[in-house]
């Protein structure tokens, strides 16, 4: 059930690793830190490892995060100064919190995700300067900085499956008396719904028809066929955008309109510029920026699907099988976790709702439920959500339509799809399949039967075995004495 079961890091991370690092002694740690730098916001995470074990034992876990204030840094084109100036907070903490001998030794990465890749593509000076901008200013702390660059659809695809699997220890887990093993088990896709890019990633045994979306991949000396593919104006926010500009076409009207998705009894307005000042909006017609837009909210679930429906195109599919907008994607196979914004509308939902979703129909039925509810009833059941709640009807829809008709999860392979925000003690999210890639913590070869306590550790333990077995001999002696005492009598 998708409201009880959960993905842990395993038994090692959470007990054997605690136990070796502080019943026997306190390691020193290596640290990384990877900024997340989204199309709606900047995350900065800081991860940590013994340091000792660098080259390959993959005990790897979060130490810490921390989210920025203000918008992504795609936001402050133009801003001079802005983007780095929102990087201050977090670098900050990370100054506290990493001890001051480590930092020299910690590697700084940066990574921009479907915000720059928009900004890229319309204003590629400003993407650059922006760019250059929290590079310079990254270089200012005293830590190892390794760079600041725009991933790929693919790779930020691709590095949050790493991500995923790393933390369910797929590749190799921990075993007993102090060996790493290869557990041999199937891994995990991986779904992610951002701000402007919703990404699909997973291991397929079936020809990859489009080679753009085949990556190959060699961990632990296992290879790994993946598939992957982003869709780059298909993430929360982009999305919610195009479907404003979808009605505003449709209904004829740059001065008010009425909005399916959003509550009946809600209303509002904005400037006519904050819809179409996005490539993910191409207004023909010539419009006045800073108009206002009235929007009226209706709460028509099966408006607000007809309407979300038309953002996608499934027709002219030019391979075997198609997702939608002519992509090629093979069938789905095994277990998905699905992270961002798909666990975040996924607990609105079933909270709001009252409803457990494990099938298609669950889904359906919790987004109808929540299109249908008054602005008054939805701001009952989560108050502290404010101006987002307007938005969980449309996105309900989106994740839907996105799931069922888009990837072509059905009954059956619905179940096998567990939403989530963390495993173990660790956000899931491509950052740290980001840093395990670069920073080499994640070697091709096998390292199989490598010992994952130094030798003090080991004298330790096999001290303390010893002291047990002693003890136990001597209570098992002092029965047999007992027992014999006793026949005599």
């Amino acid at each position: 059930m998708f409201s009880t079961r959960t993905w842990g890091m395993g038994d090692y991370t959470h007990s054997s690793a605690r136990s070796c690092r502080h019943s026997f002694k306190r390691m020193l740690n290596n640290y990384g830190i990877v900024l997340d730098a989204g199309s709606s916001h900047t995350a900065m995470f800081i991860y940590k490892w013994p340091a000792d074990k660098q080259n390959g034992t993959g005990i790897v876990s979060q130490h810490s995060e921390c989210h920025a204030e203000g918008g992504g840094i795609s936001s402050y084109a133009g801003v001079k100064g802005g983007a780095a100036r929102s990087l201050e907070e977090c670098m900050e903490k990370a100054l506290k919190e990493i001890p001051k001998s480590r930092h020299k030794l910690t590697p700084v990465y940066l990574g921009a995700t479907a915000g720059m890749r928009l900004l890229k593509i319309t204003k590629p000076k400003e993407s650059d300067e922006v760019l250059k901008e929290v590079g310079d200013k990254l270089k200012t702390y005293p830590f190892s900085f390794k760079g600041a660059t725009i991933l790929s659809g693919q790779e930020e695809g691709a590095y949050g499956w790493v991500t995923v699997n790393y933390l369910l220890e797929k590749y190799i887990k921990y075993g007993f008396v102090g060996q790493w093993l290869s557990p041999g088990r199937d891994t995990v896709g991986a779904l992610d719904f951002g701000g402007a890019s919703t990404q699909i990633t997973f291991v397929t045994k079936q020809s990859v028809e489009n080679k753009d979306n085949l990556m190959k991949l060699r961990l632990y000396g296992q290879d790994y066929q993946i598939y992957t593919q982003s869709f780059l104006c298909y993430g929360r926010d982009q999305v919610l955008l195009r479907l404003l500009a979808h009605l505003i076409t449709t209904q004829g009207s740059d001065s008010s309109i009425v909005h399916p998705c959003y509550p009946a009894g809600y209303s509002h307005s904005i400037k006519l510029g904050s819809v179409f000042d996005t490539p993910c909006n191409k207004r023909q017609n010539p419009f006045k920026p800073d108009d206002d837009l009235q929007i009226k909210g209706t709460g028509n679930y099966n408006q607000c699907l007809g309407n979300v429906t038309h953002l996608f195109s499934f027709n002219n599919c030019s391979y075997s099988k198609c997702s939608f907008d002519g992509v090629f994607q093979p069938n789905i196979t095994g277990d998905f976790m699905a992270f961002s914004a798909f666990f975040y509308t996924h607990s609105f939902l079933q909270n709001a709702a009252g409803i457990t979703i494990i099938s298609p129909a669950h889904l359906e039925d919790a987004a109808r439920v929540v299109c249908n509810m008054s602005f008054q009833e939805i701001s009952n059941k989560d108050p502290d959500q404010g101006n987002r709640l307007k938005d969980y009807c449309a996105v309900s829809v989106f994740v839907k339509v996105l799931l069922t008709k888009g990837y072509g999860f059905d009954n059956l392979s619905f179940a096998n799809i567990f939403f989530q925000k963390e495993a173990g003690d660790t956000s899931v999210g491509w950052s740290l399949g980001y840093m395990l890639s670069l920073s080499n913590l994640m070697p091709a070869e096998d390292i199989l039967l490598r010992k994952s306590l130094s030798s003090g550790g080991w004298s330790l333990v096999i001290f303390l075995f010893s002291i047990l077995l002693i003890m136990a001999l001597f209570f098992l002696l002092r029965a047999i004495r007992k027992k014999d005492t006793d026949n005599v009598l």
